[in-house]
């Protein structure tokens, strides 16, 4: 796989259950970049190491005043010369195309684990977990992956001359065989502490990602409740844990560097130190003593990789662990489904409530407990994250499709939808049926003033579908997001759509035309809303009174608040006294009592 060959068409299934085989899993997924990148690195680390014979070789030569030996010494090591560029070139660039192509992957998988879980992953995984993973965890994963490459050439190339200095001079080849090995291992076992370390530094930089994530996504609410300096003091600690947690991992790896600084320097001063007592007892020559000598020196080079090696791992590790466990996470029920591809039509029934929303209905569902009201619009989807019973659509089990059949037939709309950054024509472009046109759901959701916004804000944008929205769209109101949304999903045009409190921050007037012009602009398709504002309940075809996870009423909005005291406890915000006042009243007194009725379902 090349750069520009990306996306992968398909990234693959990963083995998830732990770091460490995701990292196995990864690393067999890129085996034939690879080996490419390990033929690079032999062939220049091979040419580097070669270079000390060839040094040797060209004294040996003019100590011996042979001028043949001594021009074949110099074209030997103009080729070994060729070998390090060529080598080093396609090395590096093998070996970047490795990072780019596993980062590539990872990112592709968290992609399209993000689009199977949708709204269920936030819930799972803490979104600030998730931006760290598909950002800095990818970069350390893409990290350790390169450097494998190079590690085994490195390897294979102090084998390989630890192996040619034995046989070209025994005596010191035996001495330094056996050093390299005691200076490559040496610091093993400071590697557990300095991988602990390392974890706990990443451990300390996700939580302080996710809280930054987290404290930006709320910053509005945060500045109108006056929370800002709160957040931003928890920040502040927690950036300093970081700091002090990468300090102390930092100590750890300069000791393992200084190590490996130290450990081959001793090594070459004993090496030299019995070169000279072989030299003076005329067991060896002087280009033997300098090739053995250049050979040490330039075996630190492949040495480093060791170091680079074990850091990439320890600050990888975590890293994997983390993105295992995102990807990991699966839905109650089987995405591929059990039944092949269809787009079924008619009533929209739970089980497990009893909801039953009508083919072509405008049905509004109350709900006092906002996060039930939520895990319901989702199990309406199909494939909830929570295993149940299915919800059936036409008397077809969604959780029995395939996910994007039950995704095409039932679109739902959360309380919290995202608005990606780019233009206004960008985030209106989505699959859509073809029959509403961007104006007409721009009407419907009353986008007008937005609009306006918009073009105000980007003065190079004649036309407002042009406008850029900023990222989750930051720059406008609550209420104009909401907006913004719904006209979105009005356009897919879905046969059947699930609206999760679409109006919450919307003005009363502003919510009684958007409720007139989704009604009008969905006639004829169904569509189901979560919500207790009066004004879209009383537009609503059918009424559903949801209570303690059971359909309780069912009927129109003007009937349900005169007949129903939960549904009006929760429509008209009326307290436990008042409807204790209201069941007081006698029943001579009914007309004040409706009276009071009419006063609470206006004021609201």
């Amino acid at each position: 796989m090349q750069i520009q060959d990306l996306p992968y068409p398909d990234p693959g299934v990963p083995d998830a259950r732990s770091g460490p085989r995701f990292l196995w899993w990864l690393g067999r997924n890129q085996l034939g970049g690879q080996l490419k990148a390990l033929a690079w690195g032999l062939l220049h680390f091979v040419s580097v190491s070669a270079l000390p014979f060839c040094v040797g070789l060209a004294v040996q030569a003019v100590v011996d005043r042979s001028g043949t030996r001594l021009a074949l010494t110099g074209l030997l090591m103009a080729l070994c010369g060729t070998g390090i560029a060529v080598g080093d070139t396609f090395l590096h660039r093998t070996a970047v195309t490795n990072w780019i192509t596993a980062a590539a992957r990872i990112q592709q998988l968290l992609a399209r684990k993000a689009a199977q879980l949708g709204s269920a992953l936030t819930r799972r995984v803490a979104a600030g977990e998730v931006v760290a993973v598909s950002t800095g965890d990818v970069e350390k994963i893409g990290w350790f992956v390169e450097a494998v490459s190079r590690f085994t050439a490195a390897a294979l190339t102090v084998v390989v001359v630890c192996v040619g200095l034995v046989v070209y001079q025994p005596a010191l080849g035996v001495m330094v065989a056996v050093g390299l090995p005691v200076v490559a291992l040496a610091v093993l076992p400071l590697l557990p502490r300095a991988t602990r370390r390392a974890d706990f530094q990443r451990e300390k930089a996700g939580r302080a990602t996710e809280l930054a994530s987290d404290t930006v996504a709320g910053l509005r609410v945060l500045r109108g409740i006056g929370g800002e300096d709160l957040f931003l003091d928890r920040y502040r600690r927690a950036s300093q844990e970081v700091r002090h947690a990468a300090v102390r991992s930092a100590r750890m790896w300069s000791l393992i560097s200084a190590i490996q600084v130290l450990l081959p320097g001793l090594l070459l001063i004993a090496v030299v130190r019995h070169g000279i007592d072989l030299a003076h007892q005329g067991r060896i020559t002087v280009g033997e003593l300098v090739t053995v000598y250049s050979a040490v020196m330039v075996l630190s080079y492949p040495l480093r990789h060791f170091e680079e090696i074990a850091m990439a791992y320890s600050f990888s590790r975590p890293s994997a662990r983390r993105a295992a466990r995102v990807l990991s996470l699966e839905r109650a029920t089987d995405t591929a489904g059990a039944r092949e591809a269809q787009l079924p039509g008619g009533d929209l029934y739970d089980p497990a409530t009893g909801l039953l929303a009508p083919s072509g209905r405008f049905t509004a569902v109350v709900c006092g407990d906002p996060d039930a009201a939520g895990r319901l619009a989702e199990r309406l989807g199909g494939h909830p994250a929570e295993a149940g019973v299915s919800v059936l659509l036409g008397g077809v089990p969604l959780d029995e499709l395939p996910l994007e059949s039950a995704r095409t037939a039932v679109l739902v709309q959360d309380k919290d939808p995202v608005l990606l950054s780019g233009s206004l024509r960008e985030l209106l472009d989505v699959p859509a049926s073809g029959d509403v046109r961007a104006e007409a759901a721009l009407a419907a959701a009353q986008c007008g003033d937005v609009l306006e916004a918009l073009a105000q804000g980007s003065l190079d944008a004649a036309d407002p579908m042009d406008a850029r929205i900023t990222e989750r769209g930051r720059s406008l109101s609550g209420g104009q997001r909401q907006r913004l949304a719904l006209a979105r999903s009005l356009i897919t045009d879905p046969e059947i759509l699930v609206l999760d409190e679409p109006t919450s921050a919307v003005d009363s007037h502003t919510e009684a035309r958007i409720a007139e012009g989704v009604r009008h602009l969905r006639t004829g398709r169904t569509t189901v809303v979560f919500t207790s504002s009066p004004l879209l309940l009383d537009r609503a075809d059918r009424v559903v009174l949801v209570h303690e996870g059971e359909v309780a009423a069912v009927g129109v909005h003007r009937e349900l608040v005169h007949t129903e005291p939960r549904y009006r406890a929760v429509v008209t915000r009326e307290t436990e006294d008042e409807t204790a006042a209201l069941r007081g009243v006698p029943d001579h007194h009914e007309a004040a009592r409706r009276g009071v009725l009419e006063e609470i379902e206006e004021s609201a």
